[in-house]
């Protein structure tokens, strides 16, 4: 019985051992201030967080560690290698400096120059590392501006820009977000006042809203799971498996892998 017993918990173990949650790497945002720390904090969305838990994944917030407004590309890389997948969140504005403007404008807000340096390389060594890379709202203008793209600073002020507001977008037929949503439309829940102006090389658009507005881009060629979307899936993924199959897809793409991902790029 002993023997049976020792058996039957090897087994579970292994079956535990083989569930592992594979490990979502997602930069934090600096905050000034939180409700249950006394000092500056590093933080993400809870609804980010918890549509990663539920797709089965264990999200790990990363040190954006970037002095001076530069970092160490070898040094990013390293520390990426040992996640499974990459989730580029929502946060401030983008440095226009960033994609060769001259003068910010007016609207531009939140600008951190650590937060940029580190999440332009974390994109870069993501796509160069073959890592799945899920991209929401500042996320898809990160990677447009690592590759080499701009944006434009900003869509013109309330009745125009996309903030507050849920409104249909149009998919294109065969690509990987009408194949996670399951159609050629779907809601998105906006909060974004800048968008794609410039289309990085390598990237194709695969969404847009009735405006002409560019509201996700995905690889042009095939180089690794790689999907952006200018809106916010984690608004509405604990009620919408649409918006809930965004993260499902990143997490079931950081699976088990049948070889290591090394020295690839886009």
């Amino acid at each position: 019985m002993n023997a049976m017993k020792a058996t039957k918990a090897a087994k579970t173990t292994a079956t535990a051992t083989s569930a592992r949650r594979p490990l979502i790497a997602i930069p934090a945002r600096f905050s000034a201030t939180t409700s249950a720390l006394r000092y500056a904090a590093e933080v993400n969305a809870s609804a980010l967080i918890e549509a990663v838990w539920r797709a089965g994944g264990e999200p790990a917030t990363v040190h954006p560690y970037a002095p001076d407004g530069t970092c160490d590309p070898a040094e990013v890389a390293a520390r990426l290698a040992r996640f499974d997948g990459v989730l580029l969140p929502g946060g401030g504005d983008l440095a226009p400096r960033r994609y060769g403007a001259g003068t910010a404008h007016e609207a531009v807000y939140d600008v951190d120059d650590e937060q940029d340096a580190f999440d332009l390389e974390t994109a870069r060594q993501a796509l160069a590392l073959r890592l799945p890379l899920l991209a929401v709202c500042r996320g898809l203008q990160v990677v447009n501006t690592a590759l080499g793209g701009t944006l434009h600073q900003d869509m013109g002020g309330p009745g125009r820009e996309h903030r507050h507001v849920t409104h249909p977008v149009s998919l294109t037929p065969g690509s990987a977000v009408a194949g996670i949503v399951g159609g050629d439309k779907a809601e998105a829940s906006c909060y974004h006042h800048q968008h794609v102006d410039r289309l990085a090389d390598g990237l194709t658009v695969t969404a847009r809203a009735m405006d002409g507005t560019i509201e996700a881009v995905e690889s042009a060629a095939p180089a690794g799971w790689f999907v952006a979307v200018q809106w916010h899936p984690e608004d509405t993924a604990s009620s919408d498996p649409a918006q809930q199959g965004f993260f499902d897809a990143l997490v079931r793409e950081a699976g088990p892998r049948p070889s290591p991902r090394r020295g690839a790029r886009l």
